[in-house]
């Protein structure tokens, strides 16, 4: 008796206790959710081959590993920092190399996300809440693609939630220890992506300060050692790197000084904002023949995220959200300072408006696949929302708001499939029918009938086709198309939109593009980037490397540092990938890195320590009339060394 006393008295005012039916609810989401991310998982092929050439270098070399370098004998690193290869890295050392191994670690970060949600959500709303916000999470388009793609996003993603995780329970207890360990995870984000971390850091310390339980000034001293707890999460590479003698390491890639400090803040910190990155490919421009001049990323404003591109990643459930986010705080208004559920709504809503924010305005490189940072945002609060909602629908503003909801994740859905007009033509109208069916219900909710078991199991499937059928159409059309090169992309493919958006949504194949050094190279179809070699490689797509030339590269492996050079990463990472050797990519990523610089390659050609270089479509000077080191290594071979025409490419001799 005393007991059940107590159970009762832990269940927070307005959340139900587990039901027999929930408890074997989230194992059959997390088994759903494994298998929708680990389903023909090699459909992907290399996925992403840049990062996946890093991690074949980091399961050869521990430098490799420890820099993140895109090949095992260390010319030059990714333009993030190591930590999303390491796992890949691990996986490859103990499978082999192939692309399960390296992809499955992100799905496993997946089902690691969905569960960790679930549990934070839970903690506040109950088993309902938990599931809602899990489900919605598993089967949004652009989660499905991070997670099951080896981008740095899926482990990001991980970890903002393990950090929100940690401060909640902070708010519950007030002890050190759990702020300690959300700066930790903070720190470790850090090391995954960079200052985009940083997105959630608002929310995750102006809700402590809010709603932690000790006086102020502790409030304050405990957030001081959780920010100290992040730097040093973060620091101690970043400190390694710094004092590691630069000629001994490999060159930081995406900088022109060789400086971890100029990665943070510059390409992958305020030069996305403003698109000041010098050497990227930020700020692009189409200038297609009667077109009006756009960005290529999109038009920043507060409407990006309902752009063609983004509206199918990551739109669906927006709106719905940002109205969740007002109907708790205005439920929770008069609860005590401390009061847990509040606190979660302020950390989620939080992270959500920032996020949504910054996405929305930024100037600099913008990819849709980076939504997924709002994926945990918007799965907790919709999720939440719609428990609370059903929870106290025998009140009028319960009731209203979640027919609210339902208007508005309907309207939402209905408009981006009506952007897909090849795409499932029953879809629109199954959720615009499901929508009529709740709206039903709650207007005769109080009623006897509505009461009935029946009508509310109507009811919540009904709820639950109007917000996760025309996502999870997207997922499953996602895991069955799968995805290549830099930018993953959700749902159906580009093709199945209408005339009218596709032309908004991709520049032409003909479309030439301005970067930060002026009039540069001309686009293969579909994305924006440097010409492509023969082998079909460009900026942002591996290609496949004709066979006859990975025999080539297979020819005296072992007597050469690097089998082959060629110009920028992506290309360098098919050859790599494709010899199981290691590739030197100049210039990196954007191919405008001086690394090496052309006295170093003339150098290492001189020691034989490189075997080929691989020729790629020349790149023209800027208005200026500066060419980059790699252009100017290029030419150089080109004029001192013979041709050799293998298949369509042409390879030199570095050692003739």
């Amino acid at each position: 008796m005393i007991l059940s006393t107590e159970i009762r008295a832990a269940v927070p005012d307005g959340v139900t206790r587990p039901r027999r039916p929930l408890r074997w609810a989230m194992p059959a989401l997390l088994v759903g959710t494994a298998v929708l991310y680990l389903w023909s998982l090699s459909v992907s092929g290399w996925a992403n081959a840049f990062y996946s050439a890093a991690a074949q270098a980091g399961s050869h070399s521990w430098k490799a590993f420890l820099f993140g370098s895109s090949d095992a004998a260390n010319s030059i690193t990714v333009d993030k920092p190591p930590l999303s290869l390491w796992p890949a890295a691990l996986s490859v050392r103990v499978f082999g190399l192939n692309p399960w191994s390296v992809l499955v670690p992100q799905a496993l970060m997946g089902v690691a996300s969905v569960a960790l949600l679930w549990a934070t959500v839970r903690r506040g709303f109950g088993d309902a809440a938990g599931l809602a916000a899990g489900a919605v999470l598993a089967l949004t388009p652009v989660a499905v693609s991070i997670f099951r793609y080896n981008n740095p996003d899926a482990l990001l993603v991980l970890l903002m939630i393990a950090a929100v995780w940690a401060m909640l329970r902070a708010v519950d207890d007030g002890r050190t220890r759990w702020l300690l360990l959300s700066g930790v995870f903070v720190g470790l984000g850090y090391l995954t992506k960079q200052l985009q971390i940083a997105l959630i850091a608002p929310a995750l310390g102006l809700t402590y300060l809010f709603a932690g339980p000790p006086r102020l000034r502790k409030r304050l001293g405990q957030s001081a050692i959780a920010i100290g707890a992040a730097l040093v999460a973060a620091g101690w590479w970043v400190t390694l790197v710094g004092l590691w003698p630069a000629d001994e390491r490999p060159w930081i890639g995406g900088t022109t000084h060789n400086s971890v400090m100029e990665l943070t803040f510059g390409y992958n910190g305020f030069g996305r904002l403003t698109g000041n990155e010098p050497g990227s490919t930020a700020g692009l421009t189409s200038h297609r023949p009667g077109a009006v001049t756009h960005p290529v990323w999109g038009v920043p404003g507060i409407g990006r995220m309902f752009q063609p591109a983004q509206a199918a990643e990551i739109g669906w459930l927006l709106p719905a959200a940002l109205l969740f986010v007002v109907v708790l705080l205005a439920w929770r208004w008069r609860a005590p300072r401390t009061d847990g559920r509040r606190a979660q709504v302020l950390v989620w809503g939080g992270w959500l408006l920032c996020t949504w924010l910054v996405f929305s305005f930024m100037a600099g490189i913008f990819h849709p696949y980076y939504t997924a940072a709002l994926a945990p945002a918007v799965a907790a609060l919709v999720g939440t929302g719609a428990a609370v909602c059903w929870q106290q629908r025998r009140y009028r503003w319960a009731r209203t708001a979640l027919a609210a909801a339902v208007i508005v994740a309907a309207v939402t859905a209905y408009g981006v499939l009506t952007r897909y007009p090849h795409y499932h033509h029953w879809l629109p109208w199954l959720v615009i029918g499901a929508a009529a069916v709740v709206l039903v219900w709650l207007c005769a909710a109080t009623t006897p009938w509505a009461g009935l078991p029946v009508a509310r199991v109507v009811a919540v499937v009904s709820i639950a086709v109007v917000a996760l059928a025309a996502p999870a159409a997207f997922a499953l059309t996602t895991v069955g198309r799968g995805n290549s090169g830099a930018l993953p992309t959700a749902g159906p493919p580009w093709q199945a939109l209408g005339e009218r958006h596709a032309s908004n949504a991709k520049p032409a194949a003909s479309a030439r593009i301005t970067t930060a050094r002026g009039p540069g190279f001309l686009l293969p179809p579909g994305v924006p980037g440097r010409a492509a070699h023969g082998a079909g490689c460009s900026l942002l797509d591996a290609g496949t490397p004709p066979p006859e030339v990975i025999a080539r590269l297979d020819e005296d492996a072992a007597a050469y540092r690097w089998v082959a050079a060629t110009v920028g990463s992506m290309c360098a990472a098919g050859y790599q990938l494709g010899s199981g050797h290691p590739v030197m990519p100049i210039g990196g990523f954007n191919a405008t890195d001086p690394a090496p610089s052309v006295d170093h390659f003339r150098r290492l050609v001189a020691e034989r320590r490189i075997h080929y270089f691989i020729a790629s479509n020349p790149v023209p000077r800027d208005r200026a009339g500066h060419v980059d080191d790699a252009t100017m290594i290029q030419q150089w071979v080109q004029r001192t060394f013979r041709p050799l025409r293998v298949g369509r490419m042409l390879l030199y001799d570095l050692t003739g």
